[in-house]
């Protein structure tokens, strides 16, 4: 039944989830490599879909994918996880969790663009301006508040954050011709990537984690990929006001500033407010735009 209350409480727990991810992030990637935190991360999102499929009563259809479904899961599983998370946790390990998180939440304006081309959107003139204002924000906090320069903080950790934007973006577009139930791909797409994401730990270096380690990596696993995950479709289908609870969204990135600040102990720098400021005005003028003429 829908019921935009619920959708609000669901919704706010899921923002407040995912605020944590960056710092959940940078701590992890001080005891763990990129790979073994992809692993362990994976293989405790796992557990929790499973968990939650069995709960639903669906785990037995979900686990019986056929020929073709594991083959897309083949293809979806290696853009998500394996070259995604490669690229974030490889961005988060070079770059301070505030300037990473911060250039990852344009994804949904990359998304934007390559709607253009790969599902026939148009492109309307808020888009650029968008661009423009988002970017630009990008540009200042990948600079450190000096874009006059053009002296990148570090350039490959910044290259890693913008890549990853294009990853997910891809990702997404793939997923509107994907009709399987939403949960049930996911936990599929990670099932078949595990084995390889073993792979890449072990040729990276095992380690048997430290207790911080593996205790950030559940975080990251259970919450940010898996249950937030789930919290957010239940939100969606209870929602009557699909864009209010969109709104929500925007008050991930100063969350988790404020994690990254009191956990993290990164001092936050002022060129990260501003440009981050620029983002989410640029990704709200969008959405607003967007959702009013639809």
């Amino acid at each position: 039944m829908k019921d935009q209350r619920q959708a609000m409480i669901l919704g706010v727990t899921t923002v407040l989830l995912w605020s944590t991810a960056a710092t959940a992030f940078k701590i992890s990637l001080e005891h763990l490599s990129r790979t073994g935190l992809m692993f362990w991360g994976v293989t405790f999102s796992i557990l929790v879909l499973v968990a939650w499929q069995a709960w639903q009563g669906r785990l037995g259809e979900t686990l019986r994918p056929g020929r073709k479904g594991l083959l897309l899961s083949l293809g979806f599983g290696l853009i998500n996880p394996i070259l995604y998370y490669i690229l974030l946790f490889g961005a988060y390990d070079l770059l301070p969790a505030q300037e990473a998180m911060a250039i990852n939440y344009t994804w949904a304006l990359t998304l934007t663009y390559l709607a253009v081309p790969f599902l026939g959107h148009r492109l309307k003139a808020v888009d650029a301006l968008a661009g423009l204002i988002c970017y630009s924000g990008v540009f200042i906090i990948a600079t450190r508040g000096d874009p006059l320069a053009f002296d990148l903080s570090n350039g490959p950790g910044v290259v890693l954050a913008l890549l990853s934007t294009l990853v997910w973006a891809f990702y997404w577009i793939f997923n509107t011709r994907d009709t399987r139930e939403p949960v049930a791909g996911l936990l599929l797409n990670f099932l078949v990537a595990w084995p390889l994401i073993l792979v890449l730990a072990l040729w990276d270096g095992w380690q048997w984690p430290a207790w911080k380690g593996l205790a950030g990596a559940a975080w990251v696993g259970a919450f940010e990929m898996g249950i937030a995950f789930v919290l957010w479709l239940l939100a969606m289908k209870k929602a009557t006001n699909t864009s209010r609870l969109s709104n929500l969204i925007f008050l991930s990135p100063p969350l988790s500033l404020g994690f990254i600040a009191l956990i993290v102990g990164e001092p936050i720098l002022g060129s990260t407010v501003v440009g981050l400021l620029l983002v989410i005005t640029g990704l709200y003028l969008q959405q607003h735009v967007h959702s009013r003429s639809q």
